[in-house]
């Protein structure tokens, strides 16, 4: 701890400075008229040789929030995103309810309309400055940002930069959003004087009550049939093992819940299953004592839920999800903790209530569905063998069977982990609950960008693809060196809408004549050969034999620094 003094010209050169010594390492760009005096000042930095931050092009606001949602993902720290005023927050927002709803921490800075019409360096001088003008530019996004402010005068900036690291460092982590007006960035500032490292710091961690584990444990080991939801726990990779301990505390089986990262090893015997396509998984009415770890939707009460009888336990940093308007399951013994903080204190109190024989009962009977489960899997994948089209289990598969200790996939939606299970923590990652599309090919070019020893896999579906943004994707691929495989699974189709459709109407207009408005992707683009312009490889699978070749030919090409697409035609159905 202590002071140190910068040298700087301007409030935007201040800015930098402190974005670098509070560890940020790119800073991701679309950038617009407000920033003149931030590309002054990082032609500045670059002429002293400053190689922190570092200013990457990014051109759509989407591409680049998902970007620094990907790179924490990699790195466990935020980066700084910057958009364009009132029309790039707007293109930004879906990308920043993505990393709301996935406790993703992102510095997001817009620049503001200049403030003034004349009169000082920065002041308005083009017709935009009016028109894009807002009376409240931070409303656009502000019930899914933790905090939003504007940055008014020089004197503010480290105690502006230091608070929007304490909240959205503080759990439940998400993005904030900072404004800059064109004038206070231009101002002429000589020197800064700053507190390095900050004494600032987020929430110390998430112990819980004592009483809460114990009253969870007795539950637990006294259950029949005790089960595990789990959703993202393992966004703390520390938790994974953890949650295996307690479930072999137990002998209790685990179900990853629509999961957006590897909860629980699959290859594990404990290990159940996911709740993938139907949304709920039978053992679900049958449990007794169900333990929810970090799941916002344990389950889907309109199709299936537990009995009325069954004690529920929510187990995560806010367990009722508050920022949720509604949200009914019922929690009969909440525990508000860090996973990672509470899951070996009531794995310590399991294992000293259980009975020995009561564990042993409930593992042999686990891992029996387990073993049953996967030669179920398994016989899916080798009947869509025989189909004349690519199935979706056969594609994932082939997926699975390409994949190595060094490869990350990053997943938007057509994905079946049924047919591709990870082991390693921090080995996939799936789209945020939200599901505004376009956030999957950014994170795994974000998550590249964190860490380039990686080799990172995105799986798209067709219509995903199309709101990836993937002119700006591959751009960026090309021009920042981060070659990722693209693998689109791709049906013509909004498959979502459809089944939806069927779901809510069985017997409906729609099922009855087959026609399905507002759902085809048909005529499906030539996708393999939009990376091409941006010198990438690009391959259309039509036919089984050549699924797994095109797939290694991707990767050999990712290997070697070029990115790929590999489109796969693929259906839910022979035919």
């Amino acid at each position: 701890m202590g002071q140190k003094t910068l040298q700087v010209e301007t409030v935007a050169q201040a800015w930098l400075e402190l974005l670098h010594d509070r560890g940020v390492d790119v800073f991701l760009a679309n950038a617009g008229t407000d920033f003149a005096s931030l590309v002054d000042a990082f032609a500045k930095r670059q002429a002293e040789g400053k190689m922190s931050p570092r200013p990457v092009v990014v051109p759509h606001e989407s591409v680049a929030v998902g970007m620094a949602h990907g790179y924490y993902l990699a790195t466990g720290r935020p980066q700084a995103v910057m958009v364009h005023v009132t029309v790039g927050t707007a293109n930004a927002t879906c990308g920043v309810i993505s990393a709301a709803r996935g406790r993703a921490p992102v510095f997001l800075a817009a620049g503001r309309t200049p403030l003034t019409e004349e009169g000082l360096p920065g002041s308005r001088d083009l017709y935009i400055h009016w028109a894009q003008e807002a009376f409240d530019q931070a409303g656009m996004l502000r019930e899914y940002v933790k905090w939003d402010y504007e940055l008014r005068h020089a004197t503010q900036i480290e105690s502006v930069i230091d608070r929007a690291f304490e909240l959205m460092l503080s759990e439940p982590r998400g993005p904030v959003y900072v404004t800059l007006p064109r004038e206070v960035l231009a101002e002429r500032l000589s020197a800064v004087t700053i507190t390095s490292p900050p004494r600032r710091h987020p929430a110390s961690r998430a112990f819980p009550d004592p009483a809460r584990i114990e009253e969870a444990a007795r539950l637990l080991a006294g259950a029949r049939r005790p089960l595990i939801l789990a959703t993202g726990a393992g966004r703390d990779p520390a938790a994974v093992s953890l949650l295996v301990a307690l479930a072999e505390a137990g002998g209790m089986g685990v179900v990853e819940v629509d999961p957006t990262h590897v909860n629980f090893p699959s290859s594990h015997p404990l290990h159940i299953g996911y709740t993938q396509p139907s949304g709920v998984d039978p053992v679900l009415t049958d449990a007794d004592v169900v333990l929810v770890v970090e799941c916002d939707v344990p389950w889907y009460p309109a199709l299936a839920k537990p009995a009325p009888d069954a004690t529920i336990i929510h187990l995560g940093v806010d367990p009722l999800f508050v920022r949720y308007p509604m949200r009914s399951f019922p929690c009969d013994v909440p525990i508000l903790a860090e996973p990672a903080a509470a899951l070996p204190l009531l794995t310590e109190a399991v294992r000293r209530l259980a009975a020995p024989s009561d564990v042993a009962a409930r593992t042999a009977r686990t891992a029996a569905l387990h073993r049953a489960r996967r030669a179920e899997w398994t016989a899916m994948v080798e009947a869509q063998r025989g189909w004349k089209t690519i199935g979706f289990a056969e594609a994932a598969a082939a997926v699975a069977e390409v994949l190595d200790e060094g490869t990350v996939v990053v997943n938007e939606y057509p994905l079946d982990r049924r047919f591709i299970g990870f082991d390693r923590p921090g080995a996939f990652f799936g789209s945020p609950h939200a599901s505004g599309l376009g956030w999957g090919l950014p994170a795994a070019i974000g998550f590249k960008l964190g860490n380039p020893g990686a080799t990172v896999i995105a799986c798209l579906g067709d219509g995903a693809y199309l709101f990836n943004e993937p002119a700006a994707c591959h751009f960026v691929a090309r021009a920042q060196g981060l070659p990722v495989l693209t693998v689109i699974f791709n049906n013509a189709q909004w498959e979502a809408v459809k089944s939806s459709t069927v779901g809510v109407h069985p017997e409906g207009w729609a099922k009855g004549t087959g026609h399905f408005p507002l759902t085809s992707l048909s005529p499906s683009p030539r996708f393999e050969e939009m990376v091409k312009a941006f010198d990438g490889y690009g391959e259309l699978v039509e036919e089984h034999a050549k699924l797994g070749p095109a797939l290694r030919r991707g990767l050999d090409a990712v290997r070697a620094g070029r990115q790929a697409v590999i489109n796969i035609l693929c259906a839910r159905a022979d035919g």
